[in-house]
Protein backbone atom coordinates (compact mmCIF):
# COMPACT_ATOMS: atom_id res chain seq x y z
CA UNK A 1 0.00 0.00 0.00
CA UNK A 2 2.83 2.44 0.88
CA UNK A 3 4.58 1.68 -2.41
CA UNK A 4 1.35 2.23 -4.37
CA UNK A 5 0.83 5.58 -2.61
CA UNK A 6 4.36 6.66 -3.47
CA UNK A 7 3.83 5.75 -7.12
CA UNK A 8 0.55 7.66 -7.25
CA UNK A 9 2.15 10.73 -5.66
CA UNK A 10 5.01 10.55 -8.14
CA UNK A 11 2.58 10.25 -11.06
CA UNK A 12 0.65 13.24 -9.75
CA UNK A 13 3.79 15.33 -9.52
CA UNK A 14 4.88 14.51 -13.04
CA UNK A 15 1.39 15.06 -14.48
CA UNK A 16 1.02 18.63 -13.27
CA UNK A 17 1.31 21.31 -15.96
CA UNK A 18 4.55 23.31 -15.63
CA UNK A 19 4.52 26.95 -14.62
CA UNK A 20 5.98 29.41 -17.13
CA UNK A 21 8.56 31.81 -15.69
CA UNK A 22 9.53 34.87 -17.73
CA UNK A 23 12.64 36.76 -16.58
CA UNK A 24 13.11 40.30 -17.93
CA UNK A 25 16.23 42.47 -17.92
CA UNK A 26 15.83 46.26 -18.12
CA UNK A 27 19.56 47.00 -18.40
CA UNK A 28 21.75 47.31 -21.50
CA UNK A 29 24.07 44.52 -20.36
CA UNK A 30 23.54 40.76 -20.38
CA UNK A 31 23.04 39.11 -16.98
CA UNK A 32 24.13 35.54 -16.33
CA UNK A 33 25.23 35.13 -12.71
CA UNK A 34 22.34 36.63 -10.72
CA UNK A 35 19.82 34.68 -8.73
CA UNK A 36 16.07 35.05 -9.14
CA UNK A 37 13.69 34.14 -6.34
CA UNK A 38 10.15 32.79 -6.61
CA UNK A 39 8.04 32.48 -3.44
CA UNK A 40 7.10 28.90 -2.66
CA UNK A 41 3.51 29.99 -2.02
CA UNK A 42 3.26 31.31 -5.59
CA UNK A 43 4.39 27.99 -7.03
CA UNK A 44 2.15 25.95 -4.76
CA UNK A 45 -0.83 28.02 -5.85
CA UNK A 46 -0.27 26.71 -9.37
CA UNK A 47 1.37 23.33 -8.76
CA UNK A 48 -0.15 22.05 -5.53
CA UNK A 49 1.27 21.51 -2.06
CA UNK A 50 4.72 20.27 -2.99
CA UNK A 51 8.18 21.60 -2.21
CA UNK A 52 10.07 19.58 -4.81
CA UNK A 53 10.62 21.22 -8.18
CA UNK A 54 12.48 20.86 -11.46
CA UNK A 55 13.46 23.99 -13.39
CA UNK A 56 14.09 23.80 -17.13
CA UNK A 57 15.00 26.35 -19.77
CA UNK A 58 12.94 27.00 -22.90
CA UNK A 59 14.56 23.99 -24.60
CA UNK A 60 13.62 21.64 -21.77
CA UNK A 61 17.14 21.39 -20.31
CA UNK A 62 17.17 21.10 -16.52
CA UNK A 63 19.10 23.84 -14.71
CA UNK A 64 20.20 23.87 -11.05
CA UNK A 65 17.79 25.24 -8.47
CA UNK A 66 17.41 25.35 -4.70
CA UNK A 67 14.65 25.86 -2.15
CA UNK A 68 15.86 28.30 0.50
CA UNK A 69 15.22 28.54 4.23
CA UNK A 70 12.85 31.48 3.68
CA UNK A 71 10.68 29.43 1.28
CA UNK A 72 11.88 30.65 -2.09
CA UNK A 73 12.84 28.69 -5.18
CA UNK A 74 16.03 30.17 -6.64
CA UNK A 75 17.91 29.64 -9.89
CA UNK A 76 20.28 31.59 -12.15
CA UNK A 77 18.85 32.61 -15.52
CA UNK A 78 20.74 33.91 -18.54
CA UNK A 79 19.11 37.05 -19.91
CA UNK A 80 20.42 39.23 -22.72
CA UNK A 81 20.64 43.01 -22.70
CA UNK A 82 17.13 44.48 -22.64
CA UNK A 83 15.96 40.90 -23.12
CA UNK A 84 13.65 38.21 -21.78
CA UNK A 85 14.20 34.52 -21.10
CA UNK A 86 11.62 31.83 -20.47
CA UNK A 87 11.90 28.98 -17.96
CA UNK A 88 9.51 26.33 -16.69
CA UNK A 89 8.96 24.91 -13.22
CA UNK A 90 7.22 21.62 -12.61
CA UNK A 91 6.84 19.38 -9.55
CA UNK A 92 9.40 16.60 -9.30
CA UNK A 93 12.63 15.41 -7.78
CA UNK A 94 15.46 17.30 -9.42
CA UNK A 95 18.85 15.88 -10.38
CA UNK A 96 21.90 16.04 -8.14
CA UNK A 97 23.62 19.40 -8.53
CA UNK A 98 27.30 19.71 -7.73
CA UNK A 99 27.52 22.23 -4.85
CA UNK A 100 28.96 25.62 -5.76
CA UNK A 101 28.88 26.96 -2.19
CA UNK A 102 30.02 25.67 1.19
CA UNK A 103 30.38 26.88 4.75
CA UNK A 104 30.51 25.76 8.35
CA UNK A 105 31.87 26.62 11.75
CA UNK A 106 35.35 25.32 12.48
CA UNK A 107 35.55 24.72 16.25
CA UNK A 108 38.92 23.07 15.60
CA UNK A 109 40.18 26.57 14.61
CA UNK A 110 38.82 28.70 17.50
CA UNK A 111 35.26 28.73 16.11
CA UNK A 112 35.98 30.37 12.76
CA UNK A 113 32.93 30.67 10.54
CA UNK A 114 34.18 30.20 6.98
CA UNK A 115 32.25 30.06 3.72
CA UNK A 116 32.88 30.16 -0.03
CA UNK A 117 31.52 29.87 -3.54
CA UNK A 118 33.22 29.08 -6.84
CA UNK A 119 35.01 32.47 -6.91
CA UNK A 120 35.67 33.73 -3.39
CA UNK A 121 35.94 32.70 0.25
CA UNK A 122 35.54 34.53 3.56
CA UNK A 123 35.62 34.00 7.29
CA UNK A 124 34.77 35.76 10.51
CA UNK A 125 35.80 34.99 14.04
CA UNK A 126 33.91 33.33 16.88
CA UNK A 127 33.60 32.97 20.64
CA UNK A 128 36.70 30.81 21.19
CA UNK A 129 38.92 33.43 19.58
CA UNK A 130 37.23 36.17 21.60
CA UNK A 131 37.97 34.28 24.83
CA UNK A 132 41.62 33.89 23.84
CA UNK A 133 42.12 37.62 23.94
CA UNK A 134 43.18 37.91 20.30
CA UNK A 135 41.55 40.88 18.60
CA UNK A 136 40.22 40.08 15.13
CA UNK A 137 36.78 41.47 14.44
CA UNK A 138 36.25 42.19 10.76
CA UNK A 139 35.57 39.93 7.79
CA UNK A 140 38.59 38.10 6.42
CA UNK A 141 39.25 37.26 2.75
CA UNK A 142 40.56 33.92 1.51
CA UNK A 143 41.69 34.42 -2.07
CA UNK A 144 40.79 31.71 -4.57
CA UNK A 145 41.98 30.89 -8.09
CA UNK A 146 39.95 27.75 -8.61
CA UNK A 147 36.26 26.97 -8.93
CA UNK A 148 36.70 24.03 -6.53
CA UNK A 149 35.43 24.32 -2.97
CA UNK A 150 38.64 24.47 -0.93
CA UNK A 151 37.89 25.79 2.56
CA UNK A 152 37.50 22.37 4.17
CA UNK A 153 40.76 21.15 2.64
CA UNK A 154 42.69 24.25 3.67
CA UNK A 155 41.70 23.89 7.30
CA UNK A 156 42.43 20.17 7.27
CA UNK A 157 45.96 20.74 6.00
CA UNK A 158 46.67 23.68 8.28
CA UNK A 159 45.48 21.79 11.37
CA UNK A 160 46.86 18.32 10.54
CA UNK A 161 48.02 16.85 13.86
CA UNK A 162 50.71 14.65 12.36
CA UNK A 163 52.29 17.59 10.58
CA UNK A 164 52.09 19.67 13.76
CA UNK A 165 53.82 16.85 15.62
CA UNK A 166 56.63 16.73 13.05
CA UNK A 167 57.10 20.50 13.35
CA UNK A 168 57.26 20.32 17.12
CA UNK A 169 59.88 17.56 17.02
CA UNK A 170 62.01 19.50 14.56
CA UNK A 171 61.81 22.63 16.70
CA UNK A 172 62.89 20.67 19.78
CA UNK A 173 65.89 19.42 17.79
CA UNK A 174 66.79 22.97 16.86
CA UNK A 175 65.83 22.43 13.21
CA UNK A 176 63.74 25.61 13.02
CA UNK A 177 64.33 26.25 9.32
CA UNK A 178 63.16 22.77 8.43
CA UNK A 179 60.17 23.13 10.76
CA UNK A 180 59.23 26.33 8.94
CA UNK A 181 59.51 24.58 5.59
CA UNK A 182 57.15 21.83 6.81
CA UNK A 183 54.62 24.44 7.90
CA UNK A 184 54.80 26.34 4.61
CA UNK A 185 54.18 23.10 2.71
CA UNK A 186 50.62 22.93 4.09
CA UNK A 187 49.73 26.42 5.31
CA UNK A 188 46.80 28.28 3.75
CA UNK A 189 48.98 31.39 3.96
CA UNK A 190 50.91 29.94 1.02
CA UNK A 191 49.44 29.49 -2.47
CA UNK A 192 49.57 25.76 -3.29
CA UNK A 193 47.69 26.23 -6.53
CA UNK A 194 44.19 27.20 -5.38
CA UNK A 195 44.82 30.55 -3.69
CA UNK A 196 45.81 31.78 -0.24
CA UNK A 197 45.05 33.89 2.81
CA UNK A 198 47.26 36.98 2.71
CA UNK A 199 44.72 39.58 3.87
CA UNK A 200 45.21 41.22 7.27
CA UNK A 201 42.23 41.95 9.54
CA UNK A 202 43.19 42.34 13.22
CA UNK A 203 41.16 44.76 15.37
CA UNK A 204 39.54 46.49 12.37
CA UNK A 205 36.40 46.29 10.24
CA UNK A 206 38.33 44.19 7.71
CA UNK A 207 36.57 43.58 4.39
CA UNK A 208 33.25 45.33 4.89
CA UNK A 209 31.98 44.86 8.44
CA UNK A 210 29.35 47.26 9.78
CA UNK A 211 29.70 49.01 13.14
CA UNK A 212 27.83 51.54 15.22
CA UNK A 213 29.33 55.02 15.47
CA UNK A 214 29.34 56.57 18.95
CA UNK A 215 29.93 60.13 20.21
CA UNK A 216 27.94 61.80 17.43
CA UNK A 217 29.58 59.63 14.81
CA UNK A 218 33.15 60.27 15.89
CA UNK A 219 34.09 56.81 17.19
CA UNK A 220 33.78 53.32 15.70
CA UNK A 221 32.32 50.76 18.12
CA UNK A 222 34.00 47.58 16.92
CA UNK A 223 31.56 44.63 17.05
CA UNK A 224 34.06 41.94 18.22
CA UNK A 225 33.33 38.25 17.50
CA UNK A 226 29.99 36.51 17.05
CA UNK A 227 28.56 34.59 20.02
CA UNK A 228 26.00 32.29 18.33
CA UNK A 229 25.27 31.12 14.81
CA UNK A 230 22.79 29.17 12.71
CA UNK A 231 23.42 27.94 9.18
CA UNK A 232 20.21 28.51 7.21
CA UNK A 233 21.12 27.49 3.65
CA UNK A 234 23.74 24.89 2.69
CA UNK A 235 23.62 25.02 -1.10
CA UNK A 236 24.04 23.94 -3.78
CA UNK A 237 23.55 27.51 -5.05
CA UNK A 238 23.24 29.61 -1.90
CA UNK A 239 24.91 29.60 1.51
CA UNK A 240 23.27 31.59 4.31
CA UNK A 241 24.39 31.96 7.91
CA UNK A 242 22.84 33.87 10.79
CA UNK A 243 25.33 35.38 13.24
CA UNK A 244 24.35 36.85 16.62
CA UNK A 245 26.63 39.19 18.53
CA UNK A 246 26.66 39.71 22.29
CA UNK A 247 25.03 42.49 24.28
CA UNK A 248 26.67 45.92 24.25
CA UNK A 249 25.71 49.25 25.78
CA UNK A 250 25.51 52.62 24.00
CA UNK A 251 24.24 55.79 25.67
CA UNK A 252 22.36 53.73 28.24
CA UNK A 253 20.82 51.46 25.59
CA UNK A 254 21.61 47.76 25.75
CA UNK A 255 21.56 46.24 22.30
CA UNK A 256 22.74 43.24 20.33
CA UNK A 257 23.37 42.68 16.65
CA UNK A 258 22.14 40.02 14.23
CA UNK A 259 23.58 39.49 10.76
CA UNK A 260 22.21 37.27 8.03
CA UNK A 261 24.93 36.76 5.42
CA UNK A 262 24.16 35.17 2.05
CA UNK A 263 26.65 34.14 -0.64
CA UNK A 264 25.35 32.97 -4.01
CA UNK A 265 27.25 30.91 -6.57
CA UNK A 266 29.04 33.06 -9.14
CA UNK A 267 29.01 36.27 -7.08
CA UNK A 268 31.99 38.22 -5.77
CA UNK A 269 29.81 39.82 -3.08
CA UNK A 270 27.86 38.63 -0.04
CA UNK A 271 24.49 40.08 0.89
CA UNK A 272 24.35 41.20 4.53
CA UNK A 273 21.16 42.04 6.42
CA UNK A 274 21.96 43.65 9.77
CA UNK A 275 19.57 44.28 12.67
CA UNK A 276 20.34 46.03 15.96
CA UNK A 277 17.92 44.93 18.66
CA UNK A 278 17.43 47.27 21.61
CA UNK A 279 18.25 50.66 20.11
CA UNK A 280 15.46 53.14 20.77
CA UNK A 281 16.63 56.11 18.70
CA UNK A 282 18.23 56.69 15.27
CA UNK A 283 21.93 55.81 15.41
CA UNK A 284 24.73 56.38 12.87
CA UNK A 285 26.38 53.20 11.54
CA UNK A 286 29.22 52.66 9.10
CA UNK A 287 30.29 49.88 6.79
CA UNK A 288 34.08 49.93 6.69
CA UNK A 289 37.01 48.57 4.70
CA UNK A 290 40.47 48.73 6.22
CA UNK A 291 43.09 50.76 4.34
CA UNK A 292 46.58 49.35 4.79
CA UNK A 293 49.82 51.32 4.87
CA UNK A 294 51.18 49.78 1.67
CA UNK A 295 48.44 51.35 -0.51
CA UNK A 296 46.99 54.30 1.42
CA UNK A 297 45.22 56.11 -1.44
CA UNK A 298 44.06 53.26 -3.73
CA UNK A 299 40.35 53.56 -3.01
CA UNK A 300 37.24 54.87 -4.71
CA UNK A 301 34.15 56.33 -3.04
CA UNK A 302 30.98 56.85 -5.09
CA UNK A 303 28.13 57.93 -2.86
CA UNK A 304 25.76 58.72 -5.72
CA UNK A 305 26.13 55.27 -7.32
CA UNK A 306 26.23 53.52 -3.93
CA UNK A 307 29.57 51.69 -3.88
CA UNK A 308 33.11 51.93 -2.55
CA UNK A 309 36.23 49.90 -3.31
CA UNK A 310 39.87 49.43 -2.36
CA UNK A 311 42.99 47.77 -3.79
CA UNK A 312 44.82 45.84 -1.06
CA UNK A 313 48.37 44.51 -1.56
CA UNK A 314 48.33 41.84 1.16
CA UNK A 315 50.19 41.66 4.47
CA UNK A 316 53.94 42.15 3.73
CA UNK A 317 54.96 40.91 7.17
CA UNK A 318 53.01 37.68 7.01
CA UNK A 319 56.09 35.55 6.43
CA UNK A 320 59.43 35.39 8.14
CA UNK A 321 61.90 37.62 6.35
CA UNK A 322 63.78 34.72 4.77
CA UNK A 323 60.64 33.75 2.79
CA UNK A 324 59.30 37.15 1.82
CA UNK A 325 61.14 37.68 -1.46
CA UNK A 326 59.61 34.51 -2.87
CA UNK A 327 56.22 34.28 -1.21
CA UNK A 328 55.10 37.91 -1.18
CA UNK A 329 55.20 37.83 -4.99
CA UNK A 330 52.18 35.52 -4.83
CA UNK A 331 49.96 38.09 -3.12
CA UNK A 332 48.71 39.73 -6.31
CA UNK A 333 46.16 42.46 -5.69
CA UNK A 334 43.13 41.94 -3.46
CA UNK A 335 40.11 44.01 -4.40
CA UNK A 336 37.63 44.77 -1.63
CA UNK A 337 34.26 46.45 -2.02
CA UNK A 338 30.83 47.29 -0.67
CA UNK A 339 27.59 48.07 -2.52
CA UNK A 340 24.55 49.68 -0.90
CA UNK A 341 20.87 49.08 -1.50
CA UNK A 342 20.14 52.58 -0.16
CA UNK A 343 22.48 55.49 -0.84
CA UNK A 344 24.60 56.19 2.27
CA UNK A 345 24.37 59.60 3.90
CA UNK A 346 28.06 60.03 3.08
CA UNK A 347 31.29 58.20 2.33
CA UNK A 348 34.70 59.16 3.62
CA UNK A 349 38.23 58.06 4.34
CA UNK A 350 38.86 58.26 8.07
CA UNK A 351 42.35 58.03 9.48
CA UNK A 352 42.73 55.75 12.48
CA UNK A 353 45.32 55.21 15.17
CA UNK A 354 46.23 51.89 16.76
CA UNK A 355 45.34 49.87 13.67
CA UNK A 356 48.16 47.36 13.08
CA UNK A 357 49.66 47.84 9.63
CA UNK A 358 46.85 50.22 8.62
CA UNK A 359 46.23 53.93 8.42
CA UNK A 360 42.43 54.04 8.57
CA UNK A 361 39.17 52.93 6.98
CA UNK A 362 36.99 53.94 4.09
CA UNK A 363 33.47 54.23 5.45
CA UNK A 364 29.96 54.32 4.06
CA UNK A 365 27.90 56.02 6.76
CA UNK A 366 24.13 55.62 7.16
CA UNK A 367 21.52 56.35 9.82
CA UNK A 368 20.00 53.26 11.39
CA UNK A 369 16.38 53.52 12.49
CA UNK A 370 15.20 51.36 15.42
CA UNK A 371 13.55 48.04 14.52
CA UNK A 372 14.65 48.30 10.89
CA UNK A 373 17.06 46.21 8.83
CA UNK A 374 20.17 47.53 7.09
CA UNK A 375 21.06 45.73 3.88
CA UNK A 376 24.22 45.98 1.81
CA UNK A 377 26.75 43.81 -0.06
CA UNK A 378 30.42 43.20 0.69
CA UNK A 379 33.07 41.08 -0.95
CA UNK A 380 36.26 40.79 -2.92
CA UNK A 381 38.12 39.83 -6.08
CA UNK A 382 41.70 38.74 -6.74
CA UNK A 383 44.03 39.61 -9.59
CA UNK A 384 45.37 36.04 -9.70
CA UNK A 385 42.01 34.36 -10.30
CA UNK A 386 41.87 33.41 -14.01
CA UNK A 387 38.07 33.15 -13.90
CA UNK A 388 37.79 36.92 -13.43
CA UNK A 389 39.56 39.89 -14.94
CA UNK A 390 40.46 42.19 -12.08
CA UNK A 391 43.90 43.61 -12.83
CA UNK A 392 43.38 47.17 -11.63
CA UNK A 393 41.20 49.25 -9.38
CA UNK A 394 39.49 50.47 -12.55
CA UNK A 395 38.47 46.88 -13.38
CA UNK A 396 37.15 46.36 -9.86
CA UNK A 397 35.25 49.64 -9.88
CA UNK A 398 33.58 48.62 -13.15
CA UNK A 399 32.35 45.42 -11.48
CA UNK A 400 31.06 47.32 -8.43
CA UNK A 401 29.32 49.83 -10.69
CA UNK A 402 27.56 47.05 -12.65
CA UNK A 403 26.60 45.26 -9.45
CA UNK A 404 25.15 48.49 -8.01
CA UNK A 405 23.10 48.99 -11.18
CA UNK A 406 21.80 45.43 -10.96
CA UNK A 407 20.81 45.93 -7.31
CA UNK A 408 18.82 49.01 -8.30
CA UNK A 409 17.29 47.28 -11.33
CA UNK A 410 16.72 43.64 -10.33
CA UNK A 411 15.62 41.05 -12.85
CA UNK A 412 11.83 40.99 -13.08
CA UNK A 413 10.05 37.66 -12.75
CA UNK A 414 6.61 36.87 -14.14
CA UNK A 415 4.87 33.61 -13.15
CA UNK A 416 2.04 32.18 -15.28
Amino acid sequence: MLLLSAVLVSMGLQAANPVKITVSNSLNTARTSEMVEIPLATLQKNLGKTNQFIVTDADGKEIPSQLTYDQKLIFQPAVGAKGKSVYYVKPGIHSFYEPRVFGRQFPERVDDMAWENDLVAFRCYGPALQKSGERAWGYDIWNKRTSKLVVEERYAQELDKEISSVRSKLQKLGQNDLADDVYNAVSYHVDHGTGMDCYKVGPTLGAGTTAILANNGADIVYPKCYTNYEILDKGPLRFTVKLVYGNETLDGQQYNETRIITLDAGSQLNKAVVTYNGLNKPTPIATGIIVHNENPTAYVLNTAAGYMGYEDLGDPNQYKEKYRAKQNKDFGKIYVGAVYTQKPAKMEYRAGEGLPGACGHILGISNYKPSSTYTYYFGSGWSRNPATNFQSLTDWEAYLSRFAQQVKSPLKVSVK
